[in-house]
């Protein structure tokens, strides 16, 4: 299944013309002029790198423009670009490729670094973890109901596919992990909404619990995989209802479970420098 990664970004908010995009120079003299800071010159052709990413039509695994080709494109000093390209790589949406081959590739990037920054921003605010399964119980539900009229054939296997992984290997929480993390990333990818499919991955990348302290022990794995099924099978009806009732029931046995067994974590700031990669 191909997740539509990377794809949610409308192409007209990259359109040429003073109606949609400022010119590098004409922003910097407003934010000057109304007190602003003005954006550093690296962000600034970063910007325009990606505007001519999505103009151009490149995909995952194109390489883009020499350094040679962009620092006239740009008319931007060497060291400006590669900062920018630096700004690029660090958010997951190129790869510097070496050798006299390589150059920057463009990639599709996941979640991970999305998670990361909200850890960061969470963890500023001394929100506890109890903000972000707030957060899952009020969204999962819905993505579950658009991916009931959205999901693909090829969808639904894949969900069955988690499921069978969990019940061949009851003794292993890496798996149970990686398919429970995996059954969500599809139904929210599925829903067809990109944001819902960045926001539900990174919040399961911060909410696996292994990182703080969450143990999934066998019953409870064992009610997880029956969960599941139940909203496979809602799926599989192309129920919205159904579909949105099984999944809001699922994180409130979460919810349910996380505080009777670990009422402190809930209550528990999340550390970036406890993320996992």
């Amino acid at each position: 299944m191909s997740f539509p990664r990377g794809t949610g970004i409308p192409e007209a908010r990259f359109r040429e013309g003073d109606r949609l995009l400022m010119t590098g120079v004409d922003l910097a003299l407003s934010l000057s002029a109304s007190g602003q800071r003005p954006p550093k010159a690296a962000m600034l052709v970063a910007q325009r790198i990606m505007r001519d990413v999505i103009k151009g039509g490149l995909k995952p695994g194109d390489l883009l423009m020499p350094e040679r080709t962009m620092l006239e494109q740009y008319q931007a000093g060497r060291a400006t670009l590669r900062e920018a390209l630096r700004l690029l790589e660090f958010q997951g949406v190129i790869a510097l490729k070496p050798g006299p081959r390589g150059g920057p590739v463009l990639q599709d990037p996941d979640a991970s670094h999305l998670a990361s920054m909200l850890v960061l921003l969470l963890q500023l605010k001394l929100a506890p973890f109890r903000s972000i399964v707030e957060v899952r119980s009020a969204l999962e539900p819905m993505t579950s109901r658009l991916a009931a009229e959205r999901i693909s054939d090829e969808g639904l296997a894949e969900l069955a596919e988690t499921i069978e992984a969990m019940r061949d290997h009851p003794d292993s929480q890496e798996v149970f992990l990686a398919a429970n993390k995996r059954f969500h990333d599809i139904i929210a990818w599925s829903s067809g909404n990109a944001l819902f499919g960045y926001i539900i991955d990174s919040l399961l990348g911060i909410m696996d619990g292994t990182v703080i302290g969450i143990d999934y022990p066998g019953p409870r794995r064992a009610a997880v995989v029956k969960a599941h099924d139940e909203i496979l099978q809602a799926l599989r009806t192309r129920d919205p209802a159904a579909s949105e009732q099984r999944m809001r029931e699922h994180i409130d046995a979460y919810e349910r479970y996380a505080k009777r067994k670990y009422p402190e974590v809930l209550d528990q700031v999340i550390r970036w420098d406890r993320m996992t990669s």
